[in-house]
């Protein structure tokens, strides 16, 4: 047990754990763009919505879920204290510190993107989650997708989180990768072009279905007004 707390308060033990709740935390954007899309399915909701159904009463996916809300925990407060240890260690005492020529643009922005991304998670399952899971509206889960990407404002922070998301994953695959040693030249090759698809091909597909429903899939009035 002393071993174990030694190495979590340790610099590198806290980095190894927030790159193994990051993987984590991919594994479930890559089911949950496989789940979303079925939105296009040309069934008016039906394949999506079954898929709703199955995830809601599935005791399994449930479970998991707890684990994903606490990994994101996890994973948010391992690195807001990787961030605050940064600045108490960084040195400051020369006469003229140019803090780009120390590190990397994204190194410094993760800290804004990942807090963003968590001000969008939190609008987001307040839109989706909570109203679906423990509210009396009477939208199914393909009307509410079609009422919220109605919005035009919506939809626009909807495509800057996800344009903020791309950038944090592309750093944090990168820190990642070189934290677990996993980043040596026989495999360099391979894990790029992972990362790739993780970073730039994954929120792609996510951003397509808000253009999508915006341009192409026009509300009804009955929808807007709440299915009555």
């Amino acid at each position: 047990m002393n071993s174990i707390l030694a190495f979590y308060n340790s610099s590198v033990g806290k980095k190894v754990l927030m790159s193994l709740t990051g993987l984590f935390l991919v594994t479930f954007l890559i089911e949950h763009l496989i789940g979303n899309l079925l939105l296009y399915a040309n069934d008016e909701g039906a394949m999506y919505e079954a898929y709703g159904e199955f995830l809601v009463s599935n005791p399994v996916i449930r479970t998991i879920e707890i684990f994903l809300f606490a990994a994101f925990i996890f994973h948010a407060l391992i690195g807001v204290l990787l961030w605050f240890i940064n600045r108490r260690t960084r040195p400051e005492k020369y006469e003229v510190y140019r803090l780009k020529d120390n590190s990397p643009l994204a190194s410094r922005t993760t800290i804004i993107s990942g807090l963003t991304i968590g001000v969008f998670l939190y609008i987001h399952l307040s839109s989706f989650f909570y109203p679906l899971r423990f509210s009396d509206q009477h939208l199914s889960s393909y009307e509410l997708v079609l009422t919220k990407f109605a919005d035009p404002i919506y939809v626009g922070f909807y495509l800057f989180a996800l344009l903020l998301l791309g950038y944090h994953l592309r750093h944090g695959f990168q820190s990642a990768f070189q934290t677990l040693g996993w980043r040596s030249s026989r495999y360099i090759g391979v894990l790029d072009g992972f990362a790739f698809i993780i970073w730039f091909i994954v929120p792609l597909l996510y951003a397509t279905i808000p253009v999508y429903f915006y341009f192409f899939a026009p509300v009804s009035t009955t929808v807007l007004m709440g299915g009555n």
